[in-house]
């Protein structure tokens, strides 16, 4: 019987791809390059800020990533500014985490954001103290896909990691998951498709938020 439910953020909870290509683009121009296509950001993102940045420096022609402090400060100073910009949270979710509460099912968020930008998105969206954790990036803990995160957040639910779903959507979120001995859903509403799902083992995919509710 499942007790808890980890969710990622970016493309699982959260439409954010806007505001990530915004202020990544910003930080490009900022060094002399073209902005990056928004559509690019579903594969630049899910691995933190800065590998977001590295990748987006080599697709705007910046092979050797040679403008990365440079971007990284700018980003930083920019992401304070707009991280809401265009943000929404996708169709289904609040239906479905209500239901889980509704059925005491514990729920978290654990994200590569770094983590008082995660706290201001998701209290900014769901408001405070709406998910019984919030772990964003932070030197306390390696970042995904390391399990680090999410054993600590089972860790604070006095929960079993095999009692424990974890939800996203990209390659990163299924190592996590998986490592942390816990259930793996992948989400095709997000950034990757369903094949990176299943190349990375998700126990489980779902094509709509309520469809989770099948293993309640």
């Amino acid at each position: 019987m499942y007790k808890a439910c980890v969710f990622d953020l970016d493309g699982t909870l959260i439409d954010s791809l806007q505001s990530l290509a915004y202020c990544t683009n910003l930080a490009l121009e900022s060094v002399g390059l073209k902005p990056n296509p928004v559509y690019m950001y579903k594969k630049f993102a899910g691995d933190g800020a800065k590998v977001m940045i590295q990748r987006s420096l080599a697709a705007a022609g910046d092979i050797n990533l040679y403008f990365l402090e440079r971007a990284m400060a700018v980003h930083k100073k920019t992401y304070e500014q707009f991280s809401m910009y265009k943000v929404k949270v996708f169709e289904g979710i609040m239906e479905l985490l209500e239901s889980l509460k509704n059925k005491n099912i514990k729920i978290a968020v654990l994200t590569n954001k770094p983590h008082n930008r995660a706290i201001d998105v998701v209290t900014g969206l769901f408001g405070k103290n709406y998910f019984d954790i919030v772990l964003g990036q932070s030197d306390d803990f390696e970042r995904k896909p390391s399990p680090q995160g999410a054993l600590i957040i089972s860790k604070e639910f006095n929960v079993k990691p095999e009692e424990c779903v974890y939800l996203g959507d990209t390659n990163t979120d299924m190592i996590t998951g998986k490592s942390a001995g816990m259930f793996t859903v992948g989400v095709l509403w997000g950034f990757r498709d369903r094949q990176e799902l299943v190349d990375n083992n998700a126990d489980y995919i779902i094509e709509k938020p309520l469809d989770l509710l099948k293993l309640f």
